[in-house]
């Protein structure tokens, strides 16, 4: 045989494979636009990160939350970009975990799909008890037990998505719209206050707040550092736009706008308001437990602030419960396509809505209601360690197989594209150091990091078993 017979061979099998894994994309609706695609990558980086938890990192690391944000949100961009080769490469609702299978094999596939998979069953139990604890503020449903507040926000957004991709595209462009008209609003206000030089409770606003507050590290480097891993986390469901990409009407022409388009909101709404809230208000009057958005409404006196961000928070709360949802009945059918998880998870509805791994979906947030009766004090406690595992993982695996990607390029085994990863392979590697150094600074967070970590050859015995018992 020939070298030229041997290149024809090998070329023959890639585009088998690569048919194979096409023909796994057969049954969806190709119903998602430009706007609903847009506002779903919005919606995957602006959390309740920013709106709630922003106070509590202001108050330990001051200013310097802002460039913890823009290093953090730098590199969630970067494995955004990863993961928009690959889309343009071939646009799956697989996303990661069929590329996955396609460069790296079914194991990796069955290692990347089901801790994408505890990823969000964790985060979707802390999004309904998040709901629940969010509802209390309200008077009317102060004494209503938690869990009826986390079944009431299953129901509703379980619902959604069985009835069709349009419905949950529908729920997360208007989340994320309200999300998004509600930091437009403060950059507005805030820049009048600070370019008219306007006091803001006896307080005058200006770069001088930071300088004479100790500066950007008024508490040395230590806190910042730490506070690395729980921003990285803010960022989780970015790489939602990869599952929409399957059931995008026009990938290659939607897709790289979409993308591009995270760095600078990124830039704009995390780094941007940030610096605007350390010019506006010292960062000392910035507190745990409340959103900083509402300390400095609150201080300008205008009243109903604080329930006009909680329905903001609300809202951020229901979206990622509404990703959960969405990506993980799409990732469950790739796996159960490539034989990693039970067949009955590859089914559909005449909706074209792959239901039994919604409903799968929706059985373990179930056990996290439960969970609200139980013990609905420590539920954030317990799910949200064992989800950061699962992001990073994911996040790993999607640039591994963009650099396994780039490597069949060079081969001559599968087409180039032209919305490239910047700066890879260098950026990949760092990336891939990043990740690491995150889980480092996990195990180094006594005690619920260092336990979450420790916990990992556990979960690696139980992919294993799984494997075995799928293989």
């Amino acid at each position: 045989m020939t070298a030229l017979d041997v290149q024809q061979t090998t070329g023959n099998a890639s585009l088998d494979k690569r048919s194979w894994l096409e023909s796994h994309e057969e049954g969806y609706h190709k119903a998602l636009g430009n706007r609903q695609v847009q506002m779903i990558a919005i919606g995957g980086a602006i959390g309740t990160g920013l709106f709630l938890g922003a106070g509590a990192r202001l108050q330990i690391a001051g200013p310097s939350l802002a460039i913890v944000y823009l290093v953090c949100g730098a590199f969630s961009f970067l494995i955004l970009r990863a993961l928009g080769e690959l889309l343009l490469h071939r646009p799956s609702s697989g996303s990661f975990v069929s590329y996955a299978r396609e460069f790296l094999g079914e194991k990796a596939s069955f290692v990347a799909g089901w801790m994408y998979f505890l990823n969000w069953a964790m985060t979707g139990i802390a999004d309904i008890t998040a709901v629940a604890l969010y509802m209390h503020y309200w008077d009317l449903f102060a004494h209503l037990p938690q869990w009826v507040s986390a079944l009431g926000a299953l129901l509703i957004v379980g619902s959604m998505n069985l009835v069709g991709v349009k419905w949950f595209a529908e729920m997360e462009f208007w989340f994320a719209l309200i999300k998004v008209a509600t930091i437009s609003l403060f950059l507005v206000v805030g820049t009048i206050f600070f370019a008219g030089g306007i006091s803001i409770a006896g307080s005058a606003p200006g770069i001088h707040l930071i300088t004479e507050k100790g500066g950007f590290f008024p508490n040395g480097l230590l806190p910042p550092l730490v506070l690395v891993q729980g921003v990285v986390f803010a960022f989780a469901g970015v790489e939602l736009v990869g599952t929409a990409a399957g059931e995008c009407s026009d990938p290659k022409k939607v897709l790289p706008p979409a993308i591009n388009s995270v760095l600078w909101r990124i830039a704009l709404f995390y780094v941007g308001s940030v610096v605007l809230l350390v010019c506006l208000l010292p960062w000392t009057a910035y507190e745990a437990g409340q959103s900083p958005f509402v300390t400095f409404f609150g201080a300008l006196g205008i009243p109903g602030v604080g329930t006009v961000i909680n329905i903001v928070v609300l809202t951020a709360a229901l979206s990622s419960l509404n990703s959960g949802l969405y990506s993980t009945g799409r990732v469950l059918r790739s796996l159960a396509q490539g034989g990693s998880a039970p067949a009955f998870l590859a089914k559909m509805n005449r909706q074209a809505v792959p239901y039994a791994g919604i409903l799968l979906s929706l059985a373990i947030y179930v056990f996290g209601v439960v969970l609200n009766f139980l013990v609905p004090s420590q539920v954030f406690e317990i799910v949200l360690n064992v989800a950061s595992l699962g992001i990073l993982s994911t996040w790993g695996f999607i640039v591994v197989c963009q650099m396994m990607f780039r490597r069949a390029v060079s081969r001559g085994e599968v087409a180039d594209v032209s919305f490239k990863m910047p700066g890879a392979p260098v950026t990949s590697w760092a990336t891939l150091a990043f990740l690491v150094v995150v889980l480092v600074l996990m195990a180094l967070d006594y005690p619920n990091g260092t336990f979450t970590v420790a916990a990992t050859p556990l979960i690696a015995v139980l992919l294993w078993a799984g494997w075995r018992w799928t293989a």
